[in-house]
């Protein structure tokens, strides 16, 4: 993930001149701002869409907040440190969370924040995913340059693969095949799930610090948000970066919209969702959302294409110091196609 300090210094550093200076398209997409439904105070990563239950689950510094999208309303559970990807368990009202300097998947009761189970899994426990084959949580741990298979329902890690440190975002990219991107190798690691084994990666030429990564199952097509401004496209079977797309500063997520054939990049430095239309092999630039800056991550409704993206408002940061965030203005913007 980006580093907050980092982040959040670039954000105000542009605050007010973001849509001059971002490199995405400046056509508009068809979607409009529906809601914000408050959230508590303190910083956030990686959210997941709970459309079991009907809410979200964003991964805090601190906690986990559940958000009620029908009543607008959000709670926080659980105790944390440093969380950074929350998603819920299918079939159950439990919600897992990589807690960073925990070096655990933790397990919770959604409707106490009870903890009924705490994973040793590797150094840094970042970006995760619910795997619906396996039907295990699949782990990426940044630190240690290692993938941990979890069962949730045994409470236990059934396999640890070793590929490299800076692990990001991954995603599953066929039966078996793991694809996550590498932030400091600035390439896309392959990882054979059956055999426990890192494959050759794809160098992603042209693109610096990949941290979000979307699938396409459809065209075998990933894309890599980058912090360099662009996104990389990648055809997986051919092992290779066939375009490179403008999008905005500050990416920290991209999603795939099945239903409306998009690609989606949230720009938390820009204030930006970038929106990429796929036709066959065709990706293409259909145009460019404002949000806010600091949305740098989201989350996706598939049936109805709302994205859910947490945000907040920041002061001028003293020497030396890193911004504060405003107090109660720490919200989940719901975004809706037109």
């Amino acid at each position: 993930m980006i580093r907050p300090a980092v982040f959040l210094a670039a954000a105000l550093a542009t605050l007010g001149a973001a849509a001059s200076h971002a490199q995405a398209p400046a056509s508009v997409a068809p979607y409009k701002l529906q809601s914000a439904i408050p959230m508590a105070d303190g910083g956030w990563d990686l959210l997941t869409f709970d459309a079991e239950h009907g809410r979200v689950v964003v991964a805090r510094g601190a906690a986990v907040s559940v958000v009620d999208l029908a009543g607008g309303t959000s709670r926080d559970i659980g105790k944390v440190a440093r969380g950074h990807t929350a998603l819920p368990i299918p079939g159950t009202d439990r919600i897992a969370v990589t807690s960073g300097q925990d070096n655990a998947l933790l397990i919770f009761e959604a409707r106490d924040g009870r903890e009924v189970a705490r994973i040793p899994v590797g150094q840094n426990p970042d970006a995760a995913f619910w795997d619906p084959a396996s039907r295990e949580v699949v782990v990426m741990n940044a630190r240690d340059g290692s993938v941990s298979l979890v069962d949730p329902a045994a409470g236990k890690v059934v396999k640890t693969i070793a590929v490299k440190p800076a692990l990001e975002l991954g995603a599953m990219v066929g039966p078996g095949l793991l694809a996550i991107n590498n932030e400091d190798a600035s390439e896309l690691e392959l990882v054979d799930l059956m055999h426990g084994k890192a494959l050759a990666p794809v160098k992603l030429t042209g693109c610096e610090g990949p941290t979000g990564l979307a699938y396409d199952p459809a065209t075998h097509m990933t894309l890599s948000a980058c912090a360099n401004g662009v996104a990389a496209l990648v055809d997986v079977a051919a092992r290779k970066v066939v375009k490179l797309l403008p999008i905005g500063q500050g990416p920290d997520t991209a999603l795939f919209d099945a239903k409306r054939k998009r690609f989606l990049v949230p720009c938390g430095r820009s204030g930006t969702l970038v929106v990429f239309a796929v036709n066959g092999k065709q990706v293409t630039p259909a145009g460019t959302v404002a949000t806010e800056v600091s949305a740098r991550t989201a989350t996706l409704d598939p049936v109805t294409g709302r994205v859910f993206l947490p945000s907040a408002k920041f002061q001028p940061a003293q020497a030396g110091q890193r911004p504060a965030m405003v107090p109660g203005s720490a919200h989940l913007l719901v975004v809706t196609p037109a």
